[in-house]
Parts: C-alpha cells; structure tokens; sequence
C-alpha cells in the first residue's frame, strides 16, 4: 500500500443522536405537488452535472450538460398496469432500478433541459445495470472520462471515454464505447457480496488533491467483514448518554465512504486506502459521496435514507456532511449531527440523490410527493435546487430557485 497513514474518523451514534428534523436552517422546502416534469417518456433520477476535476461544474462552447440514471416510462406496458388496466407508475418507478440507463441532456440555460439519448450504445456496458458517477471533462479538445458502476453481476468502479461534440443547435456524444473495469471491493478494507448479499459498492467520484496533485476518488462502500459480525465499538458509539446504550441490532449497519489514489492523472490504475468515514452501528449507506473545497477546507458530503439508519436512531432522507482540514481526516459531523439538508417530516421522500456543487448549489430528484389524502404524486424528473451557505462546520440553507437549474460555473471553448 502506497504511505499514507491515517485512521478512518467514526460517524458516531452520539453524532447520529443529535439529528433534528425540520430545523429549517438544514430542512429543504416543500416541494408542490404541482410540480412540471422534465420527460413524460423516461425517469431521471440521479443526476450527474459534467465537471472537471477541481469539482466545477463547466459548460462547453456555452451549452451545460448533465448526465442523469434514466429508465423509459412504460405507459402501455400491460406489465406496468393495474388490474383495472391503467398506468401502475409506482410500479413501473420501484422497477427502475434494474433497467438503469446513463442519458445526458443540454441546455444554455442551466435549465430547460434537451434529452440528448444514451451515453453508451445498448451492449457497450458489460454488466446489466449502469448506476451512478461522474462525468469529468479532460481537456479543451472535448474528451470526457465518465466514472461509473457496472452492476449485476457484481459491482465495479469502471470508466469509459468519449467526446462531446457542439454546434449552434445543440450537442452530442461520441465514442463511449470501451469500458475499463477499474477495481471492485477486496473483501479486507471494503465488504464484498460474498460477506454481505445487501453490500454497497458504487458510486465513484474522482478529484485532484491540489495540496499533492493526486488523482483520487470517493466511492461508496460497507466496512469489511460477514454480515451481522461487526461489533460496535466505544469509538463507534461516541458520547451517548445514559439511557442510549442499547445498539439493538446495529451490527448490521456498516456504511462508510472509501477512497482510492490513481497511480497517475490518466486515471487507468488505482489502490484502494482505508475509508475517510466509517458509520459502524449507525447507517448502512453514505451514497454519493463528493466534495467540496472551500477556503482550504474539505468538505465531504453524502446522502441516506432514514431506513438505512441503524436502530434507536433516525434521520430524514437527504444530504450528510463532514469538514476537515485534510483530506485524510479527522472530520468533524456538519452542525454536530452530519444532517446538512434533509427532507422535511411532511413530505419525507419528496426528494433524494442530492449534489452539491462548490457554488453552494444542491440539485436533486423528486421522488414522491404527498397527494389527495393517501395518494402521491410519483417525481422521476429534477427537484428545485436549493443554496446552502457553509460557514466552518456549520451550514444554512438560504434560497431556493427553479426546477433543475444547474448553472454552469465556467464556460470551456472547445479547440
């Protein structure tokens, strides 16, 4: 292993207690249930603006893109159909997931998207699914390095290579058609399906570390070991107080945000490292995980779900955060509790996958929106995008803007 020595800083049960919904400092508005939708042919759900390494979020020859998990709405698919014979959304949308496509779309607004299509041709991907990344764009001669999953059979950190192509009237894709596998976890630092049938493994988000010029990347992963075997620890458990003791069955809760260093900027080779954060005994997915540097500061964010929380503690669906002076830690949890900006207890699954951008900028899915009584209103399009202001390790959410809107944060000419 490369020399780096460093101890994996605990999301503790003590920081896990102090999560307090609908505080509207870290609680994101109400989503209307009249919300538009960006394609009545597909689902978008994870979304994945282009951007380089540094974390900005760039447009090319003045037209932004973003690539997005997208699987086709099946409105006269008779296995999509109620017994009445009408559209069944909810479960067409819970089936989405093992049909996961990567699309992209453009826009010169930042909003008012363009469905441009498939990033890769059907067949091109050698795994059934292909689940969430990043874009990075390389150079000024146009070529991005898309970062993703390969999942089923397995999971793996893979990558593919192609070139956006513009014009005045729009943009478009070529190449994206030789994937290189990359790493999957070892089964020693990082569990494997073998040790864990519901193991998490995805997700990859790479940067350049200015203080050393490394390529790095940010994944999603669960600690090493066979299901139900991990023992909580007194460092896992931080301060609680007398009366929050019992764990109950938190062994089986083991998320953690991994980190792998390339052996050079071309990206092609990597050693996986020890994770930056561990969430033994407290939440079983750090999905997503991405930075932001800010005034010489690491900021480290991630999203859950409040079902993957392990037992005798909550929180709302929505973004996680860390900040540290390094990139190898310690952290210290945002706002004491990790909770940065979490779905409010009216409407718990109006939103999710959020990012956030260096601009304080967050974008996210709608998810599902509360709706006459009992019913509600199924999303598969952008959410409105919220601004958070971070300040050391605090954050506030202080504006709201139009659905989607995902400026670019520099503009690229292409050569």
């Amino acid at each position: 292993m490369s020399n780096f020595n460093y101890k994996p800083t605990p999301w503790t049960r003590a920081d896990a207690l102090k999560v307090h919904s609908d505080d509207p400092t870290t609680t994101q508005p109400l989503v209307d249930v009249a919300f538009p939708v960006m394609s009545e042919e597909v689902f978008i759900w994870d979304t994945m603006p282009l951007r380089d390494f540094d974390g900005d979020i760039v447009s090319v020859n003045g037209w932004c893109v973003i690539f997005t998990l997208t699987a086709d709405r099946n409105t006269n698919n008779p296995d999509f159909q109620d017994e009445n014979g009408n559209y069944d959304i909810k479960r067409d949308w819970e089936d989405r997931h093992g049909r996961a496509r990567i699309c992209y779309w453009y826009s010169r607004t930042g909003k008012d998207w363009i469905f441009g299509g498939r990033v890769m041709a059907e067949g091109v991907s050698p795994t059934t699914r292909e689940w969430a990344g990043t874009p990075i764009l390389l150079n000024d001669e146009g070529d991005i390095d898309l970062y993703y999953t390969c999942v089923t059979p397995g999971a793996t950190i893979a990558k593919v290579r192609g070139k956006i192509v513009t014009s005045d009237e729009g943009v478009s894709l070529e190449g994206f058609q030789h994937v290189k596998s990359l790493f999957s976890a070892d089964g020693k630092i990082y569990q494997t399906e073998e040790q864990n049938a519901y193991w998490n493994f995805r997700d990859p988000s790479p940067f350049i570390d200015k203080n050393d010029g490394k390529l790095y990347m940010l994944f999603e992963g669960n600690v090493a070991g066979s299901r139900g075997t991990h023992e909580i620890t007194q460092e896992d458990m931080g301060s609680v107080p007398p009366g929050y003791e019992n764990v109950g069955g938190a062994r089986y809760q083991v998320g953690c945000i991994g980190l792998a260093v390339a052996k050079d900027l071309s990206g092609d080779e990597w050693e996986i490292l020890p994770p930056l954060i561990t969430a033994v005994g407290v939440n079983d997915q750090t999905e997503r995980p991405h930075f932001v540097f800010q005034e010489g500061k690491y900021y480290l964010f991630t999203i859950s779900h409040k079902y993957t929380f392990a037992d005798n503690l909550t929180g709302p669906d929505g973004v996680y955060g860390f900040v540290s002076n390094q990139l190898t830690g310690p952290y210290t949890p945002m706002n004491s509790s990790g909770l940065v900006l979490g779905n409010p207890s009216s409407q718990p699954f109006q939103t999710y996958s959020h990012y956030v951008m260096p601009n304080g900028l967050v974008t996210s899915f709608i998810d599902s929106v509360p709706w006459e009584g009992e019913k509600f209103r199924i999303g598969g399009t952008e959410a409105p995008t919220v601004k958070i202001l971070l300040k050391g390790d605090r954050s506030f959410v202080v504006d709201s803007f139009d659905y989607g809107y995902i400026p670019a944060m520099k503009d690229i000419i292409l050569k």
